[in-house]
C-alpha cells in the first residue's frame, strides 16, 4: 500500500469513528442541555411549598395588616420581666412558644381520635381534651405573640398568616366544643376536623419560621455565630 492510500484510509476511518461518536448515548457524566443551570436550576426544583412560602415572604401588601398588630405585639414584650418570661429564656433556657403548641395541638388531635375510632362512650372525654386544647391555647398564643414581636420583614408576614390560622383554628375548636355541648355530637366532629385542617397549614408556617428561618428566642448561652441577627436573646 503506497503512503497516498495509507493517509486516505486513515482520515476515512476517523470521520467514520467521528460519525459514530455523535449517535452514541451520552454518558452519565455529560451534561444535559435540556437541563436548568445557575438560578433557573434552583428554582425549577424547588417543592410547590417553598414556592408559596417564599412569595407570602415577599406580600408586602400584608404589611397594610399586620404592621398596626406588631406594634401593639411590641408593648407586650416591652416591660424587660414580661419579655423574658413570656420568651421563656429565663426560665427554659430557650423559646417557651414551641413547647406550648403540644398541649392544645396534642389535646386536639387525641379528641380526633376518639372521635373516629372511640365511639359513643369516648363522647364526654373527647369533648373535655377539645376545651383542654382551648384552654392551654391562650398561653400558647401569648408566648407566640412575644416572638412574632421581635421579628422583621419577611418573618414578620409569614408569622402574621401563621398567627390568623392559629386563630381560625381555635374558633373552630371553640365552636365545636359549643355543638358538643348541646349535644350536636356530628357538627362538633366536622368543625374539628375543619380544625385540624387549618391548624395544620398554620403548623407548616411555624416550622418554617423555626427551622428554615431561624425564628427563635434563647439564652445568650445557647447563641453561636450561625444565629440571625434577629434571633431575639435573653
Amino acid at each position: 500500500m503506497t503512503t497516498t492510500q495509507r493517509a486516505t484510509t486513515q482520515r476515512t476511518t476517523t470521520r467514520t469513528d467521528e460519525y459514530h461518536d455523535q449517535d452514541s448515548e451520552p454518558t452519565a457524566n455529560a451534561p444535559d442541555p435540556f437541563r436548568p443551570t445557575g438560578p433557573d436550576q434552583a428554582a425549577a426544583e424547588k417543592p410547590a411549598l417553598v414556592r408559596w412560602t417564599q412569595a407570602l415572604e415577599r406580600t408586602r401588601v400584608i404589611d397594610r395588616v399586620q404592621e398596626p398588630v406588631h406594634r401593639l405585639a411590641q408593648r407586650l414584650v416591652a416591660e424587660p420581666r414580661n419579655r423574658t418570661m413570656l420568651h421563656g429564656t429565663g426560665w427554659l433556657g430557650h423559646a417557651a412558644h414551641p413547647l406550648l403548641t403540644d398541649l392544645p395541638l396534642g389535646a386536639w388531635t387525641s379528641s380526633t381520635v376518639l372521635d373516629l375510632i372511640g365511639g359513643r362512650r369516648c363522647r364526654p372525654a373527647s369533648r373535655r381534651l377539645i376545651a383542654f386544647g382551648v384552654l392551654t391555647a391562650v398561653p400558647t398564643a401569648l408566648t407566640g405573640v412575644a416572638e412574632w414581636a421581635e421579628t422583621s420583614d419577611r418573618d414578620r408576614r409569614v408569622g402574621f398568616v401563621h398567627a390568623l390560622g392559629n386563630s381560625a383554628a381555635l374558633g373552630l375548636y371553640a365552636a365545636s366544643w359549643s355543638a358538643r355541648r348541646r349535644d350536636r355530637h356530628a357538627a362538633g366532629v366536622l368543625l374539628s376536623l375543619a380544625g385540624g385542617v387549618v391548624a395544620s397549614g398554620a403548623g407548616y408556617l411555624g416550622g418554617h419560621l423555626t427551622l428554615a428561618r431561624k425564628v427563635a428566642s434563647r439564652h445568650p448561652a445557647f447563641r453561636t455565630g450561625d444565629d440571625q441577627a434577629q434571633t431575639p436573646v435573653g
